[in-house]
């Protein structure tokens, strides 16, 4: 079972991480992502990158006392010269702003919850450390986000997404001659979409050698790398098998791992699994945007419905805290409640014969 997809994609993220922080970040920011490194993904670490990069861009161009400066010349004691004031203008400035390179960029409550986070993490390990004294961030308040609405396939739409991938109907004339050939592999990854709820990253980074079909098992490297065992339905493997066996028989492949191969013959990218399904979506739910993630939502809802277990959910999907497959099926939990209503009959019931 290779690991070779996953070490590469952490390789090429430390590598831009090196990049923002030999061009574009304060000296002592390395400190930081350094003493992060051993509890957090290269991914986070990375994300977190590009948000305090934005951050040190706006104090050193839009904070009158340090517009002298460049971004490499702040210091620790700059950082703790900023008043709570200061980090609510930033917040509302990232809400609208352009790039360096001009582009608009939004960021709405999510967002800005996001970058806070970032800036509020290297400060208070920089406080942790005693090289700030004071924290301008601990008096800001983190915007207040919205419950977002669970977006999902009901049952119909299951199946209408499995018939347009099937088919092809109702794509254009262009978009079915590209189906005709890749029919076989987009089944079975909205097939293990659906029937397993793996994530995207989870998708593009299988194996050929991770698949089972003794067992109907296959290996996932999770979020932070740890690899575990989901299984599939007979359902799902009658999807992934077929595809499996023409993707072994390819004699030309001998050498790449990958189970799901673009038409180039190359590991498939996440990007392009989204748009496969955005493709596929279009036609089968026009009025919803259905992404990877709302087929892995789809799936949460079913095995919840189904078990009423939150821990049985939360492990299947992966999620470290149960409080997060909570927030998410939170809805769901009203139905169940409705449903076990009707569980317990009250002129039908049996009689007790030991009373």
């Amino acid at each position: 079972m290779s690991k070779t997809y996953f070490n590469n994609r952490d390789a090429e993220n430390i590598e831009k991480l090196d990049r923002i922080l030999d061009e574009d970040l304060p000296d002592f920011c390395r400190e930081y992502f350094v003493g992060i490194s051993s509890n957090t993904t290269t991914l986070t670490r990375l994300n977190y990158a590009y948000d305090i990069r934005t951050f040190f861009r706006y104090i050193s161009a839009k904070i009158t006392r340090f517009k002298r400066k460049s971004v490499k010349e702040i210091t620790p004691a700059d950082i703790e010269s900023l008043s709570p004031f200061e980090i609510e203008a930033y917040l509302s400035y990232v809400e609208i702003y352009r790039d360096k390179d001009g582009n608009i960029v939004k960021n709405g409550a999510r967002g800005k919850s996001r970058k806070l986070a970032a800036i509020r993490s290297m400060i208070r390990y920089f406080e942790k450390k005693q090289l700030i004294r004071y924290n301008p961030t601990a008096s800001v308040d983190t915007p207040k986000l919205r419950e977002k609405e669970i977006i999902r396939l009901d049952g119909d739409e299951i199946e209408t997404m499995l018939d347009v991938v099937d088919t092809g109907m109702g794509l254009s004339d262009r978009q079915q001659k590209y189906q005709e050939n890749t029919r076989v592999r987009d089944l079975a990854m909205v097939s293990l979409f659906l029937g397993t709820g793996i994530r995207v990253s989870e998708l593009v980074g299988l194996d050929l050698d991770d698949i089972n079909f003794d067992d109907l098992s296959f290996v996932v490297t999770r979020k932070g790398g740890a690899r575990v065992i989901l299984y599939f339905s007979e359902e799902v493997a009658g999807y992934l098998y077929d595809y499996y066996c023409i993707r072994k028989a390819d004699e030309t492949l001998k050498n790449e791992p990958a189970l799901f191969l673009s038409l180039q013959k190359r590991r498939i990218t996440t990007r392009a699994v989204e748009n496969i399904i955005k493709k596929y979506s279009a036609v089968a739910t026009p009025l919803k945007h259905i992404t990877p993630h709302k087929l892995r939502s789809t799936f949460g809802t079913q095995l919840y419905r189904n078990t009423g277990d939150i821990y049985v959910v939360a492990d299947v999907l992966g999620h470290k805290d149960v409080n997060t497959t909570k927030r998410h099926y939170a809805a769901i939990t009203e139905d169940i409640r409705r449903s076990a209503s009707t569980k317990v009959s009250l002129r039908g019931a049996p009689d007790n014969k030991d009373e």
